[in-house]
């Protein structure tokens, strides 16, 4: 089984989602955070038996989601989580913008590490919350001695603050050890500062990954997680928020509104992605494995002015364009240049100008063209 590898770029042509549709045919769209694989089978035997079968109406409140994250939870990465402990929610973002609500109030403080997922920004800001960057190293890792000071000048005063993590990181693909969390731990302990970290392409992750709440000391941090990345389930939307030991009452006194935010077909699908879905998850880290490889070997010998992070915790790759002068929205210059979509560096924070981010989460020869138009317009 091998899902990259299924579909040819009439397949792909034929979708009308946001990858597919925002450019024209002649550009190869490898910005935004979708494969190009088909279903699961398991998610389609599942979402076409909800639809024959009518069943199509309000999501049930039951907690099938819970039982069947923790249950992946348990076996992946011996993570034990009572079902208690978590909350429905529309899809992490939302997940994440529930959480900061519920540990600060607005004009408080939320920490990030930039370049970072750009919407990570924008709830901030959205939620009326102030915005603090504290840049990852060169090396795309967490600087936790900077991290630290800023802590501490965050929460002088007796302030209410925040740490929005992403884990694994996106872009770039780091994958944080279980060191520097238990480093962020403490740090967040002592200066009472709130995690939540995004986990959502944790099961993309072949191995090494530590979730944030199996490390000792957070009982009050959140983790956001779902089944939409690693089995591209986007537009069926469904995800979890997961509390630690002592968060109970906060979880309580949650609106219900958020329990309602979840699809019902989102959940079904997801559901039977983490259920029965695993096999399939598998062949699908192997494929992106492969593709990694494949991509540091190309602009190794086609493109070693290009600086890349090219980490094992997604099919995203970070790369620098900074030493062959195409400005700081390399994105943009490529798309003019080269028919090629990226995602635009700048739109990631600080750290952004000069970089774009590439999607290699496609077929190996989708992903040689897009390479190749790339080098091409270089020369």
């Amino acid at each position: 089984m091998h899902p990259l590898r299924e579909l040819g770029l009439a397949d792909l042509r034929r979708r009308t989602s946001v990858k597919w549709r925002t450019h024209g045919d002649d550009v190869l769209p490898m910005f935004v955070a979708e494969m190009d694989v088909p279903a699961a089978p398991a998610v389609v035997e599942a979402v076409e038996k909800a639809v024959r079968d009518g069943d199509t109406g309000y999501p049930s409140l039951d907690p099938v989601y819970a039982e069947a994250w923790t249950d992946l939870a348990r076996s992946r990465w011996g993570l034990d989580v009572p079902v208690e402990q978590t909350a429905p929610v529309a899809d992490v973002m939302t997940g994440v913008a529930v959480a900061i609500e519920t540990v600060t109030s607005p004009g408080d403080v939320v920490v990030i590490d930039p370049p970072v997922y750009p919407p990570f920004a924008e709830t901030i800001r959205t939620t009326g919350r102030s915005l603090v960057e504290v840049p990852l190293g060169a090396d795309g890792r967490l600087d936790l001695v900077e991290l630290g000071e800023t802590f501490e000048r965050a929460a002088f005063g007796g302030r209410s603050v925040a740490y929005l993590l992403c884990s694994p990181h996106n872009p770039g693909g780091t994958v944080h050890s279980a060191d520097e969390l238990a480093t962020v731990a403490r740090l967040a302990a002592e200066h009472t500062v709130r995690v939540v970290v995004d986990e959502i392409h944790a099961p993309l992750v072949a191995e090494g990954f530590v979730p944030y709440l199996s490390v000792v000391g957070t009982d009050d941090a959140y983790a956001v997680v779902s089944a939409s990345k690693a089995w591209n389930l986007a537009g069926l939307k469904s995800g979890l928020l997961v509390g630690g030991a002592a968060t109970g009452a906060e979880l309580a006194s949650l609106s219900y509104l958020v329990s309602h935010g979840p699809s019902h077909l989102g959940t079904i699908a997801h559901v039977a992605a983490m259920t029965d879905g695993r096999d399939w998850l598998d062949a699908v880290v192997a494929d992106i494995g492969a593709n990694r490889e494949r991509l540091q070997a190309s602009l190794a010998r086609d493109l070693p002015e290009v600086g890349a992070l090219l980490g094992p915790g997604t099919y995203l790759g970070w790369l620098d364009f900074r030493a062959v002068g195409l400005g700081d929205d390399p994105a943009e210059e490529l798309l003019a240049s080269a028919r090629v979509a990226l995602a635009s560096g700048p739109t990631f924070g600080t750290g952004g100008a000069g970089h774009a981010r590439l999607n290699y989460g496609t077929t190996p020869e989708l992903l040689d063209e897009g390479v190749r138009r790339i080098v091409d317009a270089l020369r």
